[in-house]
């Protein structure tokens, strides 16, 4: 076996003159074997090449396809071997975290194809470190949400977050299903409400995007729990029909109104400004989605469901991966986010957290504008620049305004109240005392004290000795290019493309024109071809490429 310089031309093929390039290229390789069965021996290799000029190596993009494939196989594993080990998969993460909830759901239909195995349906896991930290977070509070698999098997994810004590999110639950839908959502919530001894009269606050057979889920089984719906999603409903900001400003202006008189006032100028947007909005029950109507129980006054939409958008590299890979994914980045939390952790200093800190800080500096009056027993008349006026009873630590009720936070009023009683010799005590201690920093870190466990490789997982096998769920292919992103919305969209057409105008007043300098449209760094003339490279004209060129004025 020769190299270039050394080759056999075939019989009848005329021999054509090599070049001096492929006369002084160096490269040669010779190699022999005595049989065909037998592989080959190389004698004499040259690897210096001075000719790769005129060798082309070309792969087809099906084979470069498949190759990416099967290389993805190797790092992530086989979408429909995965099933095969999911119980050896559950036994290893229930050995090495105690008190883990896994339940596993097949269909019960037998397989076609096997009798011995059934169909993949859903699977459910609520590890038990994260367990203990949701009870020391001391918030009856959890955010529910879906979002879709993008793998070879497609389903949904279901999610359950809760709320630290930092008011960050604190992941629970999750469940991979088939669909989502009453059913699904019924099956999650009730493994859920076991694991967080949740009965049908239990005081509870969910909050969701108002997801398909979420609603009458909840309604079934928890009829007490209070069920608050994503402000952001009901404007997005509204923004439908009404688009201008007027309609934006007015519903927030409402949902952040924290009393029932102040509500009703909002609401009654909204009808006054447009009476059929007014209509449309009072047919959602104010306690969904009102701080005005929200009870005290879960000590947050949040109005958007921000908890599950950070969790689902650090999944997305996940839910395209094999199952067991995919909930892998999961678990380790809840390992992963209870060691970055600690690291934060270490760095604070105060009987606080840091978000509450804050909060403290902005409520002490405005309560300097306000004058206490005391009754002679434990309630308190606070007037403050704007003519507004406020009662506060310390023995039963409310305030008229409700936001003490709602966030555990003293609100400015209530400072004043023990500037006051400060200033007339009572002792007060520390300030922070007066916070609930959902918001102290000992039961932040608390709270994460308890850790996810990791667990070994494959082959050291224990083997199932269940006769059933698991098979994978029909393959339904999904029209359309598979997607990752997510669909932004139409205020995500005009947010963005006000924000690029802000940036362009700064950008045009420092350079003095767009496109100059390297600066494009929205900042991107590419020139602009607007307003500039094409020039055909063909027949030298303008108004037209080389490409539809028809030869007007040309040779």
């Amino acid at each position: 076996m020769d190299g270039p310089t050394t080759g056999k031309k075939s019989k009848g093929k005329s021999k054509k003159t090599k070049t001096s390039t492929e006369l002084s290229c160096q490269w040669v390789l010779q190699a022999s074997r005595k049989s065909e069965e037998e592989s080959w021996c190389v004698k004499t290799y040259q690897p210096e090449h001075s000719c790769l000029n005129t060798r082309k190596v070309s792969f087809s993009k099906d084979k470069v396809f498949r190759a990416i494939a099967d290389a993805k196989k190797h790092v992530m594993g086989d979408y429909t071997k995965q099933y095969d080990v999911l119980r050896d998969y559950i036994l290893e993460l229930q050995s090495t975290n105690p008190d883990t909830t896994v339940k596993l759901e097949l269909v019960q239909q037998p397989n076609l194809v096997n009798a011995t195995s059934r169909c993949f349906q859903r699977i459910y896991i609520y590890l038990g470190g994260m367990k203990k930290g949701f009870n020391a977070c001391l918030r009856d509070f959890i955010g529910l949400d879906g979002a879709f698999m993008k793998g070879a098997y497609p389903g949904q994810i279901l999610t359950a977050v809760g709320l630290d004590s930092n008011n960050g999110i604190y992941p629970l639950a999750y469940a991979i299903v088939e669909s989502e839908n009453t059913q699904s959502w019924k099956w999650f919530l009730e493994y859920l409400g076991d694991d967080l001894d949740l009965s049908q009269l239990s005081n509870f606050t969910f909050i969701s995007d108002r997801q398909k057979g979420l609603i009458p889920a909840i309604a079934q089984l928890f009829p007490v729990a209070e069920h608050r719906f994503c402000l952001r999603h009901i404007y997005e409903n509204m923004r439908k029909r009404w688009r201008t900001t007027e309609y934006k400003d007015k519903l927030w202006n409402c949902a952040k109104a924290t009393t029932v008189q102040e509500f009703n006032r909002l609401m009654k100028e909204f009808s006054e400004y447009d009476i059929k947007a007014y209509e449309w909005l009072k047919k959602i029950p104010p306690q969904h989605w009102a701080r005005s109507h929200f009870t005290g129980r879960p000590i947050t006054d949040m109005l958007l469901n921000n908890l599950c939409e950070v969790f689902n958008s650090k999944l997305i590299e996940g839910r395209d991966k094999p199952i067991i890979t995919c909930l892998e994914y999961i678990r380790e980045y809840m390992m992963k986010r209870i060691c970055n939390v600690i690291k934060v952790q270490q760095k604070c200093v105060g009987p606080l957290t840091p978000t509450a800190i804050k909060i403290m800080e902005t409520n002490t500096t405005n309560a300097s504008n306000y004058i206490a009056r005391w009754n002679s027993s434990d309630k308190y008349e606070v007037q403050g620049p704007w003519q507004d006026q406020y009662v506060i009873d310390m023995g039963q630590k409310v305030c008229s305004c409700r936001k003490w009720e709602l966030t555990g936070i003293p609100c400015r009023h209530v400072i004043a109240v023990l500037f006051d009683k400060a200033d007339n010799g009572e002792d007060v005590g520390e300030l922070y005392t007066y916070v609930h201690k959902v918001h102290w920093l000992e039961t932040w870190k608390e709270a994460y004290s308890y850790k996810v466990e990791p667990i070994k490789g494959r082959i050291m997982w224990p083997v199932s000795d269940y006769p059933m096998k698991i098979s994978p769920p029909p393959h339904r292919n999904q029209p359309g290019r598979p997607k990752k992103k997510r669909q932004r919305s139409m205020e995500e969209k005009s947010q963005s493309q006000a924000q690029s057409q802000s940036q362009t105008q700064s950008q045009s007043q420092i350079v003095g024109v767009s496109g100059i300098d390297g600066h494009g449209p929205g900042g991107s760094g590419k020139l602009t071809r607007k307003f500039i003339t094409v020039t055909c490279s063909k027949c030298k004209n303008k108004g037209h490429n080389a490409r539809t060129c028809k030869g007007q004025g040309g040779n």
